[in-house]
């Protein structure tokens, strides 16, 4: 426990729930220090002004809500998706991209207010404890960091609800029964943990998808569109330039109705155990299939290839929390280099669950039809072809007669 005489002022990750509003009064209680609330608008679909409510009925005095969804898409999603980011072959990091977001609004806004300590609400288990507090200490190594899960004794929802129902906190009647999974929602994900979840054998439940439709039920009619990049990034959608957070929502839209982005995955936490996660990425899914579409015209194949040999690394750095690490800040600055000829449009089909690749064009394209076509061509002599077979050939040659 941070020592409780030290501890004046605290900036708490608020959200307005059950769990981050009893946080908020033990602060109160246990360390007798002012708190600060900061909740983040990054587009889980919730109206925030229930929790400016609540915070100011539970004493607050400092508040801030804030909508950093184009910040969140301009200055996290993308870059990330440069890298065609993927944990375990599987993830697209739609939870870890937002922790450093909300971790640097945290410690610039303890800046602001003279706050000496700054609160988060993740369990012990998991690993958003991991990501919030490597973003506190690399942007402010001086920080005071509490994290209540691993401090009280408030083990159950049922002492929860006993703390909430003693200091008078208001409980949304259908938060006091057992949640039947733990959800966690921005702009580029949905997802969902935990309880009815647990066993990995068995198939998650319709109810628990919210920002798709099952493949079945998707039109029988494929829906096409078009996305235009500009060094990497996404501007467009049929030929509508959007901005960043417009352009996720507008993709996880025709995404989502057309049964696309699910992921059932067991993912290996930072912490070492494994976890069973359901999460919808609908935008993210076709966004990735098209960023890759327009790399493979404009990108040299050794940039091409190093970049797949590095984005294991590059994601694992978002999935651990090193957001703010120089060597995630090294791997984007090479990664961003790679996409300065990243220009051009891709065509898609979104068919029930599948996105399909139709066309792509662009005016870096380094594809040459003269060079590849099985006509008569005037700029490749297919004889070179020899020299080049026997070459790298010799060591194998060279092997086998030594009998290796």
């Amino acid at each position: 426990m941070s020592d409780i005489k030290d501890v004046k002022k605290v900036v708490l990750a608020y959200s307005g729930g059950l769990d981050t509003s009893v946080i908020l009064k033990w602060l109160q209680e246990t360390y007798g220090c002012e708190v600060v609330t900061f909740t983040a608008d990054l587009g889980q679909g919730e109206d925030l002004e229930p929790a400016r409510r609540k915070a100011e009925m539970l004493g607050i005095k400092e508040i801030y809500i804030e909508d950093l969804r184009e910040e969140f898409v301009r200055d996290y999603v993308f870059p990330m998706f440069r890298a065609n980011a993927l944990y375990e072959g599987v993830y697209l990091l739609g939870t870890a991209i937002a922790r450093p977001l909300i971790a640097k609004r945290q410690i610039e806004i303890a800046a602001e207010t003279g706050a000496d300590a700054v609160c988060h609400g993740a369990t012990g288990k998991g690993n958003d404890q991991v990501r919030f507090e490597l973003g506190y200490y690399a942007l402010n190594p001086g920080i005071k960091v509490i994290a209540p899960w691993r401090e009280w004794d408030l083990t159950s929802r049922t002492r929860l609800i006993e703390f909430a129902e003693k200091h008078q906190i208001p409980i949304a009647k259908d938060k006091r029964g057992e949640a039947p999974f733990s959800v966690d929602a921005n702009l580029l994900h949905i997802s969902a943990e935990g309880k009815v979840l647990e066993d990995p054998w068995q198939a998650p439940e319709e109810y628990v998808f919210s920002r798709t439709v099952a493949p079945e039920a998707a039109p029988d009619t494929p829906r096409v569109i078009e996305i235009e990049f500009e060094k990497g990034d996404p501007v467009a959608v049929d030929g509508e330039r959007l901005s960043p957070a417009a352009l996720l929502a507008r993709l996880n839209e025709v995404a989502g109705a057309n049964g696309i982005g699910r992921v059932d995955l067991v993912e290996n936490r930072f912490v070492g155990m494994k976890s069973r996660g359901v999460y919808e990425t609908p935008g993210g899914t076709v966004l990735l299939a098209a960023h890759r579409a327009i790399e493979s015209l404009t990108l040299d194949r050794g940039a091409a290839h190093l970049k797949d040999e590095l984005m294991p690394r590059y994601a694992e750095l978002i999935y651990n929390g090193f957001w703010f690490s120089p060597e995630r800040e090294m791997l984007q600055a090479l990664i961003d280099r790679s996409q300065e000829a990243v220009n051009g449009t891709v065509r898609l089909k979104l068919y029930k669950g599948n996105v399909i690749v139709e066309g792509r064009k662009s005016p870096n394209s380094l594809y040459s039809l003269e060079h590849v076509t099985f006509e008569e061509d005037s700029v490749y002599d297919q004889r070179d072809a020899e020299g080049f077979i026997k070459l790298n050939a010799l060591r194998l040659r060279l092997l086998r007669r030594r009998g290796g």
